[in-house]
């Protein structure tokens, strides 16, 4: 598989792009309104950051007691269902006077039905999809993210400044259920990948093998770890441009689809696999420059190209594939998206707990700097590499 062409020509793909591409509008769109929403009655950098990541802490739940699911239950089913809930949900936060207590919680249950639907989507585009056609297809829903993301956090600017974020949220609500009526009429009926009821014990069980494996560790790693800290710096936005941030979510995304173009379609195969850690200090290094504070046009031009080195995720992602059994290629991709997140969301914290005490500038400097000295250091603990020196 080698085009675009022939991504959309496979029968169930285009459906799935579809499903997600409106859930992803609907994600952006309501993650600023909320955020926004949050800082206008808070003035918290914390609680703001918290507001639009922190339902990435969750993930940590799901991927611990649930994460079995993404392999035993029937993907169209589940895939449709979780749209609606988002939508639920997010009409709930919509509603006036919800105190911030309830929010956090409301966005907790978001992130534990996250974390499962997570899993069953990237399962379902592994089967759906040839061997050879993962990356390729994976190159173009993260495009879509990209894409969708300039349009929903544009979008969300626009709907925040000319209605309320209360209205926001409510189109949003309005947008998943778009996504699920996708899911449930493109979609056809599929078996679950793998035998047996989801459980806490299979879920331990599948995260203990794919965590014995010292090579899936280290991807694991440098799939979650640069990548988290990034976003930390992200959740700053609301707080370093309050009424800007929108154009700087705009700007990361469009730097985002111009990576993953890049790697996905433009770089040679045998190429790929070298780009990892490059890619990952393209990543950490302009958000450094924030250290002199910025102005908004060079500080939406620092992130743009910075963002570019998200793609670095392509090159991971299909290394894990390579070293994971096709069992449980949704438990994998479910754990990785999951883990992911979870540090998002701690860094999300850790970022406004930084900024709450110094500026959001200082602290998108630090989490930049370790994210770049977390990608110098991976290397050193490949496994690869201590076998080399062994030898």
């Amino acid at each position: 598989m080698r085009s675009y062409r022939d991504l959309f020509r496979t029968p169930e793909f285009t459906p799935l792009f579809l499903s997600s591409s409106a859930q992803t509008v609907a994600r952006t769109t309501s993650g600023l309104a909320l955020a926004t929403l949050v800082f206008r009655e808070t003035a918290s950098p914390l609680l703001a950051a918290l507001s639009m990541f922190g339902p990435s802490l969750a993930h940590v739940l799901g991927a611990t007691l649930l994460m079995s699911a993404a392999d035993r239950l029937p993907p169209r089913a589940t895939t449709t269902g979780t749209a609606l809930v988002y939508a639920a949900l997010t009409a709930l936060l919509a509603l006036p006077g919800l105190p911030v207590a309830a929010v956090f919680g409301v966005l907790l249950l978001n992130g534990l039905v996250a974390s499962v639907g997570g899993g069953v989507r990237w399962g379902l585009l592994n089967e759906i999809l040839p061997e050879d056609g993962y990356l390729l297809g994976r190159s173009v829903f993260n495009m879509m993210n990209g894409l969708m993301q300039i349009t929903g956090y544009a979008a969300g600017g626009v709907l925040v400044a000319v209605l309320s974020p209360r209205r926001a949220l409510l189109l949003a609500a309005a947008l998943y259920v778009t996504a699920a009526a996708v899911a449930r009429l493109g979609l056809t009926r599929r078996p679950p990948r793998a035998t047996g009821r989801p459980s806490v014990r299979a879920t331990w069980t599948a995260n203990a093998q794919l965590w014995s494996s010292a090579p899936r560790r280290h991807v694991y790693l440098a799939l979650w770890i640069p990548n988290g800290l990034i976003v930390g710096c992200e959740s700053l936005y609301v707080s370093y441009a309050p009424d800007a941030a929108g154009t700087l979510f705009a700007c990361a995304a469009l730097g985002m689809l111009a990576g993953d173009i890049a790697v996905g379609r433009l770089v040679p195969p045998d190429r790929r696999r070298r780009l990892g850690a490059p890619l990952l200090l393209l990543l950490a290094t302009p958000y450094l420059a924030f250290v002199l504070r910025p102005p908004l046009a060079v500080a939406a031009a620092l992130v743009a190209v910075a963002s570019a080195g998200f793609a670095a995720s392509l090159v991971q992602q299909q290394r894990l594939m390579a070293l994971t059994p096709a069992g449980l290629s949704g438990h994998a991709l479910g754990l990785h998206s999951s883990g992911m997140l979870t540090l998002q969301g701690a860094c999300a914290a850790l970022a406004g707990g930084l900024a709450q005490l110094t500026s959001p500038a200082t602290a998108m400097t630090a989490l930049a700097a370790a994210s770049a000295g977390t990608t110098l250091l991976l290397p050193a603990t490949s496994p690869e590499r201590r076998t080399a020196v062994r030898v």
